[in-house]
Formats: structure tokens, sequence, C-alpha cells
């Protein structure tokens, strides 16, 4: 189980660094990227077998914050640029 989640993460994480045409795919790839970490997370105390804690949950509001933040971001450069490709962005121009 250690291994798939591992695997997951690093597939994630190289479709976050080499498929970065759209705003929106970063952000479904951060998003599997945390969703992989909260499940490693609850994995943990069973496969120890102890008793489980409150970092899932942390985890899980986190990562809702991050969607909506992100979402957030999306509109707003959408409605500033007219789209969301990644390449059209430029953070030094005003």
């Amino acid at each position: 189980m250690t291994f798939l989640l591992i695997m997951m993460f690093w597939t994630v994480l190289a479709g976050l660094s080499f498929h970065r045409t759209h705003l929106l795919s970063a952000l479904l790839c951060l998003e599997g990227m945390m969703l992989t970490i909260y499940m490693g997370l609850s994995l943990w105390p069973n496969q120890l077998s102890s008793t489980p804690f409150t970092a899932p949950l942390i985890m899980l509001t986190m990562a809702a914050c991050e969607a909506g933040l992100g979402l957030s971001l999306m509109i707003a450069t959408a409605r500033s640029h007219g789209n969301d490709n990644l390449k059209t962005l430029n953070l030094l121009q005003c």
C-alpha cells in the first residue's frame, strides 16, 4: 500500500511538472497531491495498529481551503486575462 501511495504522489508530481498549460490542470494536480497525502495519513495509524489521530482531519481542512483559494484565483485570472493559460500570465506586469 505504501508503494502505491508513493507512486500516486510521483505520478501527480510528474503531471504537475510536465503539463503546465492551464491553471486548472495545475490546480487538479495539486489537489491530487493533497489527497494522496491525506490517504497516507489516514492509513498510517491503521498500519501501526495505534489509535487514529487528528492529522488527517487537519490536512483535509487545509486541502479544502487550498482548493477554494485556487478556484478563486483561477476565476480572477480568467476575468482579468480572458483565459487560464499559464503561458500568457506574466506576473511582472501590472
